[in-house]
């Protein structure tokens, strides 16, 4: 089996936070998954996971044939955050304070093992 083509999509505002009665930037990203119900998952750290950002992500992707999830670093949700990343077709990560989301990623090891393991992830089988 091929490879899967992987991207990434960055973007300065926009999108269900700012246009949510704009959805074509979401649209846009879904489809990037070339998945017919892609999993598209939300960190909000950089928000301080703020539960209006988790609520409208969700009220957002719940218009779309996908299947919207999120994951709190702030709350500490899961142990098993490697297992859940790379089940994902898409990881969207929403703004807010850079700060906070290095240091969280960092400290639960999302910008190194993680993020290499996603980076290099191979199709199944």
């Amino acid at each position: 089996m091929n490879e899967p083509l992987r991207h990434i999509f960055a973007m300065g505002g926009g999108g269900f936070l700012m246009e949510f009665e704009n959805p074509l930037l979401d649209e846009y990203i879904l489809g990037l998954a070339d998945q017919e119900r892609p999993k598209i998952f939300f960190f909000g750290t950089a928000s301080g996971d703020a539960q209006e950002y988790i609520d409208r992500f969700y009220s957002c992707f719940k218009r779309f044939d996908c299947t919207p999830s999120h994951l709190s670093l702030f709350r500490g949700s899961t142990s098993e955050i490697e297992k859940v990343l790379l089940d994902q077709d898409i990881l969207y990560v929403g703004g807010g304070n850079t700060r906070n989301f290095l240091t969280l990623w960092k400290d639960w090891g999302v910008n190194s093992g993680y993020g290499g393991s996603l980076c290099d992830r191979k199709a199944d089988a």
